[in-house]
């Protein structure tokens, strides 16, 4: 798969798994995020090695990062997305979401999947919504696994 990468002042937003400071995504997940709070650094590591990433960077430092996982033909699941609080309100969210929704790979998809409980007025601009049949979903849980 080619790598993407869209520049806008001093920002960059790339594909390029080598360009992914796996340290400073650990930092946020295992440190800052509710979803992922004490995730271990090898977890972290092989999510970013098996998935499509979205690496947000201001001046060559990581300040955000989205990732997708998918068969890139009929489903994509969308998480671990931030941007860094200092980052946030300029718009660099949308910028984000932007290159996640527009990636070549990621066009004709029957259906997405996210999961969040922040910034949901940001992904209701993208299409998307609550699951409206949830008595079809299910889901095998288990909040404690990095504790």
């Amino acid at each position: 798969m080619n790598t993407i990468e869209l520049t806008f002042g001093d920002f960059t937003i790339s594909t390029d798994k080598q360009k992914m400071d796996v340290y400073a995504i650990h930092d946020f997940l295992a440190n800052h995020s509710e979803w992922s709070r004490h995730i271990p650094f090898e977890k972290v590591k092989l999510s970013i090695d098996n998935s499509l990433n979205f690496g947000l960077f201001h001046q060559n430092q990581q300040i955000g990062f989205a990732r997708v996982i998918s068969d890139f033909s009929t489903i994509a699941y969308l998480g671990d997305i931030y941007v860094l609080e200092t980052y946030r309100g300029q718009g660099l969210s949308k910028k984000l979401m932007d290159a996640v929704i527009e990636h070549p790979h990621l066009q004709g998809l029957r259906r997405w999947i996210l999961l969040t409980s922040t910034a949901d007025w940001l992904y209701k601009k993208y299409g998307f919504v609550a699951v409206p049949h949830p008595e079809i979903y299910m889901e095998r849980h288990n909040p404690r696994v990095y504790q």
